[in-house]
């Protein structure tokens, strides 16, 4: 009986009073008890089950197309240098791939030896002068043979892969502004001014020879009635320039009102109207040998075809209205464009569509340039020190 009672009071804790009296039995046999077990257990599983929760389902909103997840095929390498440094240019030693070079203004030289994740400044006495703060704009190596040139008019040149660097004196009588050169050989070399005068060397730069014939100025001088829209307005540089890997040249006029094109063997820059609207803020060669070319507010568009041409369609990407300042590509197919306020953005068919990558978002700065250096080493080079390293 003391299991009759204990259970009866247990059961008065899960039913309400009009239930409890029912429950409540006289004195009973064994036998009624045990009926009695039975229909408490019955009467006391039907009392609980109404207890039981269903299960429990979270609400989540629906995707949007912009809250994509960040591509992450990027990462920030962080510099020991002043913030207000803008990156210009970034090569590394064939020979040795973990070695390389950043350049940038405010006299910043940086070395790696482990292929870009860390960086440390790289002191070159021949390039200190106490009276000139230098822009060092390019830097390029064949072998271990190097060269990197600057404003004002500096030239450096190492043969041992940047172990140690000689300074080359330079003409005074040079045309412009030095803002590109190219590694070709041993000894030798192919540098671009802004005023679009193009020079071979090929005994370390002590003679250069000229491979156009006169300046972009004199040409257009000379063919300023041809029908080429700015002309007149031509303020005698480049805005940009960017060579193809065999050799031809694009170049952007300063104001951005038509471009000029070089291929090897040709007396002269071959001026171009610019197809579009809006003035052009770049132009570069695409993997396949086709042209790029920016605009200003953050248009992109492509040539139709290959090679050089004034036939081009637009690309529409999302840059959230600002400015894409280059392309860089790392294949045929893989490519990206940097710009404003850390916009970054991908195509992998060719530039066909693009993709934005968020992983520079909270990043204040422009990114400027884009440099694949093979298929598995590429730098994104900004202002304030930004540098993105590519982990593929």
């Amino acid at each position: 009986m003391a299991t009759s009672s204990t259970a009866t009071a247990s059961l008065h804790l899960l039913l309400p009073t009009s239930r409890r009296r029912r429950l409540l039995v006289p004195r009973a046999t064994h036998s009624d008890c045990t009926v009695d077990r039975r229909r408490f257990i019955a009467r006391t599983t039907a009392a609980v089950a109404p207890l039981v929760l269903p299960p429990v389902v979270l609400w989540t909103p629906a995707a949007r197309a912009d809250d994509a997840p960040a591509l992450s095929q990027w990462e920030r390498v962080y510099l020991p240098i002043d913030p207000g440094v803008v990156l210009l240019d970034i090569a590394f030693v064939p020979d040795d791939p973990s070695h390389g070079f950043l350049l940038g203004t405010r006299q910043t030289i940086l070395e790696t030896k482990d292929g870009g994740n860390t960086w440390f400044p790289r002191s070159i006495p021949s390039a200190e002068d106490e009276d000139f703060n230098y822009r060092f704009n390019s830097v390029s190596f064949k072998g271990k043979e190097g060269w990197i040139i600057g404003k004002p008019a500096i030239l450096l040149h190492t043969s041992d892969a940047g172990e140690s660097w000689e300074r080359i004196p330079l003409s005074a009588q040079l045309p412009g502004n030095m803002v590109y050169i190219k590694a070709t050989g041993e000894q030798s070399a192919e540098m671009v001014t802004d005023e679009g005068a193009i020079y071979v060397t090929s005994n370390r730069g002590y003679n250069w020879k000229a491979a156009v014939q006169e300046t972009v100025s004199a040409t257009l001088n000379r063919t300023v009635s041809s029908g080429i829209s700015g002309a007149s307005y031509y303020t005698g540089t480049f805005n940009t320039v960017n060579r193809s890997p065999d050799g031809r040249y694009v170049a952007v006029s300063s104001r951005g009102n038509f471009y000029l094109t070089w291929e090897p063997g040709q007396p002269f820059w071959q001026p171009h109207n610019r197809a579009v609207a809006r003035r052009i803020q770049n132009m570069g060669w695409r993997a396949d040998g086709g042209l790029w070319l920016l605009v200003r507010g953050g248009g992109l568009f492509l040539s139709k075809g290959t090679g050089i041409t004034e036939d081009f369609e637009e690309v529409q990407v999302q840059s959230r209205g600002f400015g894409i300042l280059d392309v860089g590509y790392r294949s045929q197919d893989e490519a990206w464009a940097a710009g404003g306020s850390g916009v970054l953005l991908k195509t992998t068919n060719g530039g066909k569509s693009w993709v934005r990558d968020k992983a520079a978002d909270n990043i204040a700065a422009n990114l400027y340039s884009v440099k694949f250096l093979d298929d598995s080493k590429g730098f994104v080079l900004g202002n304030d020190g930004v540098l993105l390293r590519y982990l593929g």
